[in-house]
Protein backbone atom coordinates (compact mmCIF):
# COMPACT_ATOMS: atom_id res chain seq x y z
CA UNK A 1 0.00 0.00 0.00
CA UNK A 2 1.43 3.29 -0.80
CA UNK A 3 2.19 5.90 2.39
CA UNK A 4 0.13 8.74 2.53
CA UNK A 5 1.15 12.37 3.50
CA UNK A 6 -0.75 14.40 6.49
CA UNK A 7 -0.12 17.98 6.03
CA UNK A 8 -0.28 19.94 8.89
CA UNK A 9 -2.20 22.98 7.80
CA UNK A 10 -4.70 24.37 10.61
CA UNK A 11 -2.12 27.19 12.11
CA UNK A 12 -3.67 30.35 12.31
CA UNK A 13 -0.74 32.05 10.97
CA UNK A 14 -0.94 34.66 13.86
CA UNK A 15 2.90 36.15 13.46
CA UNK A 16 2.55 35.67 9.41
CA UNK A 17 -0.73 37.77 9.34
CA UNK A 18 -2.52 35.89 6.99
CA UNK A 19 -2.86 32.15 5.54
CA UNK A 20 0.67 31.79 4.63
CA UNK A 21 -0.38 28.80 3.57
CA UNK A 22 -1.76 30.03 0.15
CA UNK A 23 0.79 32.41 -0.44
CA UNK A 24 2.42 32.20 -3.84
CA UNK A 25 6.26 31.46 -4.03
CA UNK A 26 6.42 29.91 -7.29
CA UNK A 27 7.39 31.65 -10.28
CA UNK A 28 4.02 29.76 -11.73
CA UNK A 29 2.14 31.30 -8.45
CA UNK A 30 3.22 27.97 -6.18
CA UNK A 31 2.71 27.69 -2.82
CA UNK A 32 4.91 25.62 -0.55
CA UNK A 33 2.34 23.39 -0.69
CA UNK A 34 2.46 23.07 -4.18
CA UNK A 35 5.91 21.86 -4.02
CA UNK A 36 5.38 18.96 -1.46
CA UNK A 37 2.47 17.54 -3.05
CA UNK A 38 4.83 17.58 -6.23
CA UNK A 39 7.58 16.23 -4.07
CA UNK A 40 5.10 13.86 -2.64
CA UNK A 41 3.87 12.74 -5.57
CA UNK A 42 7.37 11.89 -7.24
CA UNK A 43 8.38 9.95 -4.38
CA UNK A 44 5.56 7.37 -4.16
CA UNK A 45 2.57 8.87 -1.77
CA UNK A 46 -0.47 7.59 -2.67
CA UNK A 47 -2.86 10.27 -0.90
CA UNK A 48 -2.74 13.88 0.78
CA UNK A 49 -4.47 14.15 3.54
CA UNK A 50 -4.80 18.04 4.66
CA UNK A 51 -5.46 18.85 8.51
CA UNK A 52 -7.07 22.55 8.21
CA UNK A 53 -9.60 24.79 10.55
CA UNK A 54 -13.22 24.57 9.41
CA UNK A 55 -13.37 28.16 9.10
CA UNK A 56 -11.35 28.09 5.96
CA UNK A 57 -12.27 24.94 4.32
CA UNK A 58 -13.87 26.39 1.41
CA UNK A 59 -11.21 28.88 0.53
CA UNK A 60 -8.56 26.35 1.43
CA UNK A 61 -10.45 23.44 -0.61
CA UNK A 62 -10.90 25.61 -3.46
CA UNK A 63 -7.39 27.59 -3.66
CA UNK A 64 -5.07 24.19 -2.91
CA UNK A 65 -6.84 21.52 -2.99
CA UNK A 66 -8.92 21.05 -6.38
CA UNK A 67 -5.07 21.51 -8.10
CA UNK A 68 -4.59 18.28 -7.23
CA UNK A 69 -7.83 16.52 -8.74
CA UNK A 70 -6.10 13.70 -10.94
CA UNK A 71 -2.93 13.60 -9.47
CA UNK A 72 -3.12 12.61 -6.38
CA UNK A 73 -6.04 11.69 -4.04
CA UNK A 74 -7.09 14.10 -1.42
CA UNK A 75 -8.66 13.84 2.08
CA UNK A 76 -9.14 16.67 4.35
CA UNK A 77 -9.81 16.67 8.34
CA UNK A 78 -10.45 19.61 10.49
CA UNK A 79 -8.51 20.39 13.56
CA UNK A 80 -11.48 22.01 16.08
CA UNK A 81 -11.61 22.49 20.01
CA UNK A 82 -14.45 19.81 20.15
CA UNK A 83 -12.19 17.08 18.80
CA UNK A 84 -11.03 15.77 22.57
CA UNK A 85 -10.61 11.89 23.19
CA UNK A 86 -13.71 10.48 24.84
CA UNK A 87 -13.89 11.21 28.12
CA UNK A 88 -12.07 14.84 28.13
CA UNK A 89 -13.59 17.99 28.06
CA UNK A 90 -12.49 21.17 26.26
CA UNK A 91 -12.52 23.88 28.72
CA UNK A 92 -14.28 26.87 28.08
CA UNK A 93 -12.23 30.05 26.95
CA UNK A 94 -9.81 28.41 25.22
CA UNK A 95 -9.84 30.00 21.51
CA UNK A 96 -7.58 27.37 19.35
CA UNK A 97 -6.86 24.34 18.97
CA UNK A 98 -3.57 22.50 20.89
CA UNK A 99 -0.86 22.30 18.46
CA UNK A 100 0.68 19.85 16.34
CA UNK A 101 0.67 16.84 18.43
CA UNK A 102 -3.34 17.42 18.55
CA UNK A 103 -3.39 17.81 14.87
CA UNK A 104 -1.70 14.78 13.88
CA UNK A 105 -4.33 12.69 16.92
CA UNK A 106 -7.59 14.20 14.73
CA UNK A 107 -6.13 12.40 11.88
CA UNK A 108 -6.96 9.01 13.53
CA UNK A 109 -9.87 7.99 11.87
CA UNK A 110 -8.83 9.40 8.40
CA UNK A 111 -5.37 7.48 8.06
CA UNK A 112 -4.91 3.54 8.58
CA UNK A 113 -1.95 3.17 6.71
CA UNK A 114 1.77 4.13 7.13
CA UNK A 115 2.27 8.22 6.78
CA UNK A 116 4.63 10.73 6.52
CA UNK A 117 3.53 14.17 8.21
CA UNK A 118 4.76 17.84 7.58
CA UNK A 119 4.09 21.45 7.94
CA UNK A 120 2.39 23.29 5.41
CA UNK A 121 4.35 26.36 5.50
CA UNK A 122 7.53 24.58 5.23
CA UNK A 123 9.94 23.54 1.81
CA UNK A 124 11.40 20.08 2.70
CA UNK A 125 12.48 19.06 -0.84
CA UNK A 126 12.22 16.23 -2.84
CA UNK A 127 15.01 14.41 -0.92
CA UNK A 128 13.36 14.31 2.56
CA UNK A 129 9.81 12.86 0.81
CA UNK A 130 11.84 10.12 -0.73
CA UNK A 131 13.64 9.50 1.90
CA UNK A 132 10.32 9.28 4.20
CA UNK A 133 8.58 7.55 1.88
CA UNK A 134 11.38 4.47 1.43
CA UNK A 135 11.09 4.18 5.12
CA UNK A 136 7.13 3.77 5.22
CA UNK A 137 7.44 1.30 2.36
CA UNK A 138 10.08 -0.85 4.37
CA UNK A 139 8.38 -0.52 7.52
CA UNK A 140 5.31 -1.77 5.76
CA UNK A 141 6.90 -4.91 4.62
CA UNK A 142 7.47 -5.91 7.77
CA UNK A 143 3.63 -4.81 8.94
CA UNK A 144 2.84 -8.63 8.79
CA UNK A 145 3.87 -9.57 11.98
CA UNK A 146 3.96 -5.94 13.76
CA UNK A 147 6.73 -5.24 16.39
CA UNK A 148 6.06 -5.03 19.95
CA UNK A 149 7.92 -1.69 19.72
CA UNK A 150 6.11 0.86 17.07
CA UNK A 151 8.70 1.94 14.32
CA UNK A 152 9.21 5.47 13.64
CA UNK A 153 11.51 8.13 11.90
CA UNK A 154 12.60 11.93 11.88
CA UNK A 155 14.11 13.83 8.92
CA UNK A 156 16.58 15.67 10.84
CA UNK A 157 17.73 19.10 9.61
CA UNK A 158 20.62 21.72 11.05
CA UNK A 159 19.83 24.17 13.44
CA UNK A 160 21.71 26.98 11.30
CA UNK A 161 19.74 25.80 8.52
CA UNK A 162 16.17 26.19 10.39
CA UNK A 163 16.35 29.99 11.57
CA UNK A 164 14.46 33.15 10.19
CA UNK A 165 16.60 36.36 9.91
CA UNK A 166 13.01 38.51 11.11
CA UNK A 167 12.58 36.76 14.76
CA UNK A 168 12.79 34.30 16.81
CA UNK A 169 11.91 30.33 16.07
CA UNK A 170 11.16 26.91 18.09
CA UNK A 171 12.95 24.11 17.44
CA UNK A 172 13.03 20.86 18.78
CA UNK A 173 16.69 19.28 19.53
CA UNK A 174 17.18 16.43 18.83
CA UNK A 175 19.56 13.75 21.05
CA UNK A 176 20.32 10.58 18.68
CA UNK A 177 22.34 7.63 20.06
CA UNK A 178 23.46 4.05 18.31
CA UNK A 179 22.87 3.39 14.78
CA UNK A 180 21.04 7.05 14.70
CA UNK A 181 17.85 6.19 17.15
CA UNK A 182 16.39 9.63 18.14
CA UNK A 183 16.47 9.30 22.08
CA UNK A 184 14.82 12.77 23.20
CA UNK A 185 13.76 15.81 21.78
CA UNK A 186 13.92 19.11 24.01
CA UNK A 187 11.67 21.92 22.64
CA UNK A 188 13.17 24.93 22.75
CA UNK A 189 11.40 28.56 22.40
CA UNK A 190 12.93 32.31 21.32
CA UNK A 191 16.18 31.16 19.28
CA UNK A 192 17.81 33.59 17.39
CA UNK A 193 20.09 34.04 14.83
CA UNK A 194 22.14 35.41 17.14
CA UNK A 195 22.05 32.48 19.70
CA UNK A 196 24.23 30.29 17.10
CA UNK A 197 27.55 30.19 16.32
CA UNK A 198 31.26 29.98 18.03
CA UNK A 199 30.79 31.03 21.65
CA UNK A 200 27.26 30.93 21.96
CA UNK A 201 24.71 28.51 22.94
CA UNK A 202 24.32 26.40 19.76
CA UNK A 203 26.92 25.75 17.41
CA UNK A 204 24.23 25.80 14.28
CA UNK A 205 25.18 21.75 13.65
CA UNK A 206 22.51 20.70 16.65
CA UNK A 207 19.64 18.48 14.37
CA UNK A 208 16.53 20.28 14.61
CA UNK A 209 12.64 18.62 14.10
CA UNK A 210 11.40 20.45 11.75
CA UNK A 211 7.58 17.91 11.78
CA UNK A 212 8.99 16.12 9.08
CA UNK A 213 8.07 12.46 10.34
CA UNK A 214 7.19 9.32 9.22
CA UNK A 215 4.56 7.03 11.61
CA UNK A 216 2.87 4.23 11.47
CA UNK A 217 -0.58 3.98 12.46
CA UNK A 218 0.17 3.00 16.30
CA UNK A 219 1.41 6.41 16.89
CA UNK A 220 -2.71 7.50 17.60
CA UNK A 221 -2.25 5.34 20.15
CA UNK A 222 -0.07 6.66 22.18
CA UNK A 223 -0.64 10.36 21.18
CA UNK A 224 -4.44 9.92 22.66
CA UNK A 225 -3.23 8.68 26.12
CA UNK A 226 -1.01 11.79 26.09
CA UNK A 227 -3.72 14.18 24.73
CA UNK A 228 -6.04 13.24 27.70
CA UNK A 229 -3.10 13.64 30.49
CA UNK A 230 -2.29 17.16 29.04
CA UNK A 231 -5.56 17.91 28.36
CA UNK A 232 -6.31 17.62 32.17
CA UNK A 233 -3.38 18.99 33.21
CA UNK A 234 -2.66 21.81 31.07
CA UNK A 235 -5.77 21.94 28.87
CA UNK A 236 -7.56 25.58 30.20
CA UNK A 237 -3.70 27.12 30.36
CA UNK A 238 -4.38 29.47 26.77
CA UNK A 239 -0.98 29.00 25.55
CA UNK A 240 -0.53 25.33 26.26
CA UNK A 241 0.23 23.72 23.24
CA UNK A 242 0.76 19.36 22.59
CA UNK A 243 3.53 19.43 20.45
CA UNK A 244 4.28 16.72 18.35
CA UNK A 245 8.02 15.86 19.22
CA UNK A 246 7.16 16.08 22.92
CA UNK A 247 4.79 13.47 22.33
CA UNK A 248 7.24 11.13 20.16
CA UNK A 249 10.26 11.97 22.41
CA UNK A 250 7.28 10.78 25.58
CA UNK A 251 7.18 7.17 23.53
CA UNK A 252 10.48 7.10 23.50
CA UNK A 253 10.84 7.63 26.79
CA UNK A 254 8.30 4.42 27.92
CA UNK A 255 9.80 2.14 25.66
CA UNK A 256 6.78 2.33 23.03
CA UNK A 257 8.28 3.24 19.90
CA UNK A 258 11.84 4.02 18.38
CA UNK A 259 12.51 6.87 15.72
CA UNK A 260 15.40 6.81 13.37
CA UNK A 261 16.87 9.99 12.53
CA UNK A 262 17.53 10.48 8.62
CA UNK A 263 19.78 13.34 8.16
CA UNK A 264 19.92 15.19 5.12
CA UNK A 265 21.56 17.89 3.60
CA UNK A 266 18.66 18.87 1.96
CA UNK A 267 17.28 22.72 1.79
CA UNK A 268 14.44 24.18 4.76
CA UNK A 269 12.72 27.24 4.04
CA UNK A 270 9.58 28.63 5.45
CA UNK A 271 7.86 31.80 6.10
CA UNK A 272 7.59 31.99 10.02
CA UNK A 273 7.31 35.53 9.49
CA UNK A 274 5.87 37.80 6.89
CA UNK A 275 9.51 39.46 5.80
CA UNK A 276 11.03 35.36 5.27
CA UNK A 277 8.71 35.62 2.00
CA UNK A 278 11.45 37.09 -0.57
CA UNK A 279 14.24 35.02 0.47
CA UNK A 280 12.03 31.52 0.24
CA UNK A 281 11.13 33.12 -3.35
CA UNK A 282 14.59 33.74 -4.41
CA UNK A 283 15.56 30.00 -2.91
CA UNK A 284 12.56 28.71 -5.49
CA UNK A 285 13.62 30.67 -8.31
CA UNK A 286 17.13 29.35 -8.33
CA UNK A 287 16.10 25.64 -7.66
CA UNK A 288 13.82 26.43 -10.74
CA UNK A 289 16.93 27.91 -12.43
CA UNK A 290 18.83 24.80 -11.45
CA UNK A 291 16.39 22.39 -12.78
CA UNK A 292 15.31 21.02 -9.66
CA UNK A 293 12.02 22.26 -10.29
CA UNK A 294 9.78 22.98 -13.55
CA UNK A 295 8.96 26.42 -14.14
CA UNK A 296 5.19 25.98 -13.36
CA UNK A 297 4.40 22.71 -11.41
CA UNK A 298 0.66 22.27 -12.33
Amino acid sequence: MQPTLLVLAAGMGSRYGGLKQLEAVGPGGETLLDYAVFDAVRAGFGRVVFVIRREFAAEFRGAIGAKYAGRIAVDYVFQSLDAVPAGSVAPAGREKPWGTGHAVWCAREAVRENFAVINADDFYGGEALRELAEFLRSAASRQEAPPAVAEFAMVGFRLAKTLSEHGAVARGICRAGVEGKLESITERTGIKTGDVGAGREFSGDEVVSMNCWGFTPAVFAGLERQLRDFLAGRGADPKAEFYLPAGVSEMIARGEAVARVLPTAGEWFGVTYREDKPRVVAAIAELVRRGVYPAKLF
